[in-house]
């Protein structure tokens, strides 16, 4: 027997030893409790561990173990019986010998081990002669299980180059089997597909690089990994899973150019940032390990320039400067490339960077005339006479044919008329005389266009500067409101002025202050200078009188520091103001302007005072006026209404006499000619069943409305208040229908009012009015 067979065999040792212990202390308890009249001095089980093997398949019970106790004396007359799990179907007991069998196939997968109870009983008395005891019965193991790997199929990413021994990825397998019984359950490793690039480790599943591998080459590999329980042995199950193994890249290639030499072109007319071609570099490796920059080494470094396109790793070359083809007709340059991450670790295999020839030529193309200068700056003194000369451009046609270049001034119109140019040779001369107070500056477009291709102009900018001369004297910045006290002292200071001069002094402005010379002795001011192009105005007495002189006009000579002086003569205007020390300006002003007037105080307030009477007197008389042009007709209408009020009323009765008498009203005092009124009855009914057939826009509407408005017009006989026959129709759609009398089947002349008589003496009058009008109408 080996020492893998003992080992099991000890560990179910140990695991029975509690169930012995137990069982013992169950038995002493047993006897002296239950069994207290059956005495002996030794008593026991014997049995040894029971072990049943699974997967047995047999047509007879197997035999697995006999329980015995020492009290059988071979004689029969002990019976053995079992209870517990799987008794008496699983497991049966021979009750004369204490043999157990196994009568099914057993799944250690499904239940390792099966818990049971053995009893002697003496046949004779029924009296158990041994206490009960517990016992287990463990299922062997058998290799009936496949190993299984349950995370397949697996896939692992390397990077590429790596060194052998590199790990990849752990395979891991299980096996339903027990692993504490035989080798059932104990797996190896082994690799079926994938050498030799890899290799796996028998015991942990680990897969290996087995050497370096380029995925330039080959980025991914399929291994497959078998395993196999019993330790690999003859009759072992085995299972396999798949590995997918990718590559990853590294910075392990350099950039190369497709071309060792570029041919490229482009025009002398082509602007800055003008596209001239595209250079292209190579590289095996993907990502940013293939990620490169461009860049231009020696000659043309100056006039073109390269950028990376970061979408398709290409080298755009751009046009930096412009070209000139009669100034250098081919340039070659040099291209460099160079990987933006670069992998230190193969550095030594040589520079990540490759470079190449780009040869460019200069197209040639009719180029418009280029001018000496962008920009010419000119000077011309103001004032001078129309014609002087202000300065000269100068274009020329840099093609080999060389074209004649007519000039020509492209600034607005005023600018035209104050400059003129010679379209032949460029001269610029002034066409007025030019004022720099009015324009320092004059800014100036000029054109050069070729004579043989109009189409072919450019531009220079001219900037003229107007020098100053001095040709404005000073004078004074602003009026002056100066006034004086007439009880002003000798030498009192009462204006300060000063001075400003439109031309533009070199070394800067000073001017001199001086009262002119036939106003120097009899005036009663002077001008003190202070030397700052300021002066004051001082008194030359005392006391002034406002009704001798209220002005009084200084006239001041101003004169500048130029090499040719200029002066100038400016009034002072001094007021006399009635005031002691302090001017109160604003009564100064207004005395001033009465005194312009010729008016005194007194006459001023006079004439206030009449426009006022004149302007209430003017009130008064539209007022006046207004209240006269008010209607007179509004007494009648309220009377009027009064009257029709009153008619409404119920009235008095008999002695009623006051309030109207009707019969004024059909009194005729002038003979007319009578004209009978038509009989509108029946038009009335018949255009009113039209009415509601039509609608109130018909003709027939209008018609009918204008028909009687016409015999109201015209009929001298009709009463004034009778305007039914204005309103004929009331309209369509009323369930109520018409209120008006006109639509009566009975004229007025067919209605009987004596029923007025029966209402008493306070309709008597009414009564009698419409029985006289009845007989009036007969």
């Amino acid at each position: 027997m080996n020492s893998s067979a003992l080992l099991p065999l000890m560990v179910m040792l140990v695991q029975l030893w509690p169930y012995s212990l137990t069982m013992q202390n169950h038995s002493t308890q047993t006897t002296d409790q239950s069994f207290t009249a059956v005495r002996r001095v030794k008593r026991g089980w014997l049995w040894e561990p029971f072990f049943a093997t699974e997967e047995q398949i047999s047509l007879v019970p197997v035999y697995i173990g006999q329980l015995k106790s020492d009290l059988d004396k071979q004689d029969g007359n002990l019976k053995y019986v079992l209870t517990g799990e799987g008794a008496g179907n699983i497991f049966i007991i021979d009750e004369y010998n204490g043999k157990i069998y196994v009568a099914q196939k057993l799944d250690r997968e499904r239940k390792p081990f099966y818990t049971l109870r053995a009893q002697a009983i003496n046949r004779s008395t029924q009296l158990p002669v041994e206490p009960e005891s517990e016992f287990i019965i463990k299922v062997r193991d058998v290799n009936d299980h496949e190993p299984q790997f349950l995370d397949g199929p697996y896939v692992a990413t390397v990077p590429e180059m790596s060194p052998e021994g590199t790990s990849v990825i752990q395979v891991t397998a299980t096996d339903g089997d027990d692993p504490s019984y035989g080798n059932s359950a104990r797996l190896i490793y082994s690799l079926i597909q994938g050498q030799p690039y890899f290799s796996v480790e028998p015991k942990t599943g680990v897969i290996r690089m087995a050497s370096q591998m380029d995925r330039e080459t080959k980025d991914q590999y399929l291994v497959i990994i078998q395993a196999k329980d019993m330790v690999g042995q003859p009759g072992a199950f085995s299972a396999t899973a798949t590995v997918t193994i990718n590559l990853s890249d590294i910075n392990d290639n350099p950039p190369k150019f497709q071309q060792r030499l570029y041919y490229m072109s482009v025009s002398e007319e082509a602007p800055v940032g003008t596209t001239v071609g595209k250079v292209f570099a190579e590289d095996s490796d993907i990502g940013e390990n293939a990620a490169m920059n461009y860049s231009i080494e020696g000659d043309g470094s100056d006039v073109f320039d390269i950028f990376t396109n970061n979408e398709t790793q290409e080298g755009i070359i751009l046009l930096k400067k412009t070209v000139d083809y009669e100034s250098k007709r081919r340039y070659s340059i040099q291209a460099k490339v160079v990987n933006k991450y670069i992998d230190e670790r193969f550095l030594k295999e040589g520079p990540f960077e490759d470079k190449t020839i780009v040869k460019i030529n200069v197209e040639d193309a009719d180029e418009p005339p280029v001018f000496t200068s962008e920009n010419y700056v000119m000077e011309i003194l103001e004032g001078a006479m129309s014609g002087s000369l202000v300065g000269v451009v100068t274009a020329r046609d840099p093609d080999d044919d060389d074209s004649p270049v007519r000039y020509a001034i492209v600034q607005g119109m005023p600018l035209k008329r104050l400059f003129s140019i010679n379209e032949h040779n460029g001269t610029i001369i002034t066409t007025k005389p030019l004022d720099r107070e009015i324009a320092p500056w004059h800014n100036i477009t000029v054109t050069a266009t070729e004579t043989r291709n109009p189409e072919k102009i450019s531009e220079a900018n001219v900037y003229v500067q107007v020098l100053d001369v001095n040709d404005n004297a000073p004078e004074f910045p602003k009026y002056y409101e100066t006034f004086v006290c007439e009880n002003a002292v000798s030498g009192q200071l009462i204006q300060t002025i000063s001075a400003v001069d439109q031309d533009d002094s070199v070394g800067g402005q000073h001017f001199y202050f001086s009262l002119s010379q036939e106003a120097t002795n009899n005036s009663h001011f002077t001008v003190k200078d202070n030397q700052d192009n300021t002066a004051g105005i001082f008194t030359r007495k005392s006391g002034f009188k406002r009704q001798e002189q209220v002005f009084f006009y200084l006239p001041i000579l101003i004169q500048d520091n130029e090499t040719l002086p200029l002066t100038s003569t400016n009034t002072l205007t001094v007021t006399v103001c009635d005031c002691d020390t302090e001017v109160n300006t604003f009564y100064c002003r207004y005395g001033a302007f009465m005194y312009s007037l010729g008016l005194s105080t007194e006459a001023l307030v006079a004439i206030l005072a009449c426009i006022l009477i004149l302007l209430v007197f003017f009130l008064a008389i539209v007022t006046i006026r207004q209240q006269k042009k008010k209607s007179p007709f509004s007494e009648k209408i309220e009377e009027f209404r009064e009257n029709i009020v009153s008619y409404d009323d119920e009235g008095g009765g008999e002695e009623d006499t006051e309030a109207f008498d009707i019969s004024a009203l059909r009194t005729r005092t002038i003979i007319r000619t009578h004209k009978p009124r038509k009989k509108v009855t029946s038009e009335i009914h018949s255009l009113y069943r039209q009415s509601l057939q039509v609608g109130p826009d018909s003709a027939i509407f209008r018609q009918f409305i204008s028909e009687k408005l016409e015999e109201a017009n015209t009929d001298p006989t009709v009463p004034p208040y009778d305007s039914l026959q204005t309103y004929a129709f009331e309209g369509t759609g009323s369930l109520a229908g018409s209120l008006s009398s006109l639509s009566s089947n009975t004229s007025e002349a067919d209605q009987n009012y004596d029923y007025l008589a029966d209402w008493g003496h306070h309709f008597k009058q009414l009564a009698g009015m419409y029985t006289s009008h009845r007989s009036v109408g007969d």
